[in-house]
This record gives C-alpha cells, structure tokens and sequence, in this order.
C-alpha cells in the first residue's frame, strides 16, 4: 500500500456539517495533533504521530479545530494549527515530542498514522492560504468542522471547500532495437546529485489525465507516448497535491529535453536501476526516488513486471 493512503478514521461528512454535532466532540475524550508551520507532532524515537488528550490543548483558542475523524471507539481526533502559538508555551505543552515535516520520516511511520498526520498538514495548510475570500476579499471563517470556510461579507457569503491539484506522473517504456525495455527518468538540478526519477506534471484546465501525460512527457523530454494505463494514485499534501500515476508506452526514442523544465532525461535498463542507490544517501552515485513516494512506486513497479 502506498504511504498516505491509509486513512482508518470516519470521516463522518455528514455529521460534521451540524454545529452542534461538532460542538459536543470536543470533549474529555478527544485527541489533538498538533501543526506547527507544516510540521506535525511526532515521538522521535518511534517515529510515532503524537496526538494530545484534551486536558492538554483545552486552556488553548479551540474555535480554529479541525475534525479529522472518528476511530472505531468513536473518540473524535482534531488537528489544530499552532503556529502563532508563543514558543515557550508551545515547548511546555508538547515535552519531548517534536514538530517534523511527515517526509523526514517516510516509511518508518506507520502507514494509518501517516495518512492522518498528511490529512491534517494539508488541511491547515489549507486553511492558513485562504484566510479571505476570492471573491469580495471579505475575512473567511472556519465552518463545517474545519472543512469549509464561509466569507463574513453578508452580502457575499461566498463558502469555499479544500483543493487538492490533480498531477499526473509516470514511467514512459519502450523496448529498444537490442531487445531491451528501458524506462525513461529525468531530473531536477535542485535535486540531490545523482537523483533521477518518474516525469510529473499538474493536470490543465479543460485536459483529460491521459492527455497531460501526453502532454508533459513531450513538454519535458521531447517524446511521443501512446498507451497511457493508470496504475494508482497517491494523496501528496505537500502542499496540495493528488499524484495519479501512470505506465505510458513511447512511440519516440530521442531525447529533447527542456531544460526550463529538467536538468537532464536518460532512458535506463531494468538491470542499471538495480544499481542504483536510494535519495538520501550521499555522493554523486545514481539515485532512485524516496521510498514513500508514488514515483518510486511506479519504478518498483515497472521493475517487477517481468518477475
């Protein structure tokens, strides 16, 4: 299963929406995460999301909660942006619990865990970016549990929901005149030395998924693909993103590569990837993508289709 695609929490949309529904679970029994600058609250030693009782979080300005679910002994679990929390009263609540972005720890968090500390980040983000409204420029307010914010202007009234940007991202195959299927990765300069992975691309207005791959595999490295078969999608809330990935076969070999868009493109061998390290380590050897993202998932994923 991919990493953030684990969510076991009850949404429970429809009871959300009653204020006075979402009044009562704010009670003795509740759990709090708590995000500070995009950061979630872990145990460092575990690895573990740290959620705080109420008795914790309960002297602080509540009015900015978010639901997040309700877990199979129906205790209601929040996230809360503290962010302009003071920092020494931030340190007294938390103890030795820590503020890390969600990626610093990738795999090594549970995979449950993981998604609710990524629904949480994104939802703050959310609400942190659209404090006033597009339409009249009025202050929003947070309503429907934390997912919705209604603008304060009673003659505009204008209600705005969380986005998630669609993107798509795929490994582009083509089997050679030697007989040899090659997967074509391409790379960032920003990146880590040696780090080559999966093109990606966000999904146009007015443009299906299949015809963004198209599309930005010809904008990015200059070939024609047909073929384009969906093989999953993964939640990236970093800040808001759906990654919707995909298997694209080329009709082209030749690489033009836009270099406003990669540093470099390079067609590789089921055999060359097996010698390639992992992102974080360090040197300027070749480099395949974080173990928790969708991009190493589709590579791993093309790599075993002939075992």
């Amino acid at each position: 299963m991919l990493n953030y695609t684990a969510m076991s929490l009850n949404r429970a949309s429809n009871l959300r929406k009653e204020p006075s529904w979402f009044a009562a679970q704010v009670n003795e029994h509740s759990r709090w995460l708590l995000v500070n600058n995009n950061q979630t609250l872990f145990d460092s030693n575990s690895y573990s999301v740290t959620f705080l009782s109420f008795a914790i979080v309960c002297n602080l300005d509540l009015t900015e909660a978010i639901f997040l679910g309700l877990d199979e002994q129906q205790t209601s679990h929040f996230a809360l942006d503290v962010s302009q929390l003071d920092e020494v009263l931030l340190a007294k609540l938390i103890g030795d619990a820590e503020f890390v972005d969600i990626r610093r720890y990738g795999v090594n968090v549970a995979l449950e865990q993981g998604s609710m500390a990524a629904l949480a980040r994104g939802l703050c983000y959310w609400h942190a970016t659209h404090r006033y409204c597009g339409r009249c420029g009025s202050e929003n307010t947070l309503v429907e549990a934390g997912h919705s914010r209604l603008c304060t202007n009673e003659q505009c009234k204008h209600q705005t929901f969380p986005r998630t940007d669609p993107a798509v991202i795929m490994v582009v195959t083509r089997t050679f005149a030697d007989g040899i299927e090659r997967c074509l990765l391409g790379r960032q300069a920003i990146w880590a030395p040696g780090m080559y992975s999966s093109l990606a691309g966000f999904v146009d207005p007015g443009e299906s998924l299949e015809q963004a791959v198209a599309r930005e595999v010809m904008e990015e490295a200059g070939i024609v693909v047909g073929n384009v078969r969906y093989i999953a999608s993964q939640p990236w809330p970093f800040p808001s993103s759906i990654m919707l990935g995909f298997i694209a076969e080329a009709v082209t070999e030749d690489i033009h590569v836009d270099k406003d868009e990669l540093d470099d493109a390079q067609w590789f061998s089921r055999e060359e990837l097996k010698r390639f390290g992992n992102w974080h380590e360090e040197g300027d050897h070749l480099k395949l993508p974080r173990t928790d993202s969708i991009s190493r998932y589709l590579i791993d994923h093309w790599c075993n289709l002939n075992d």
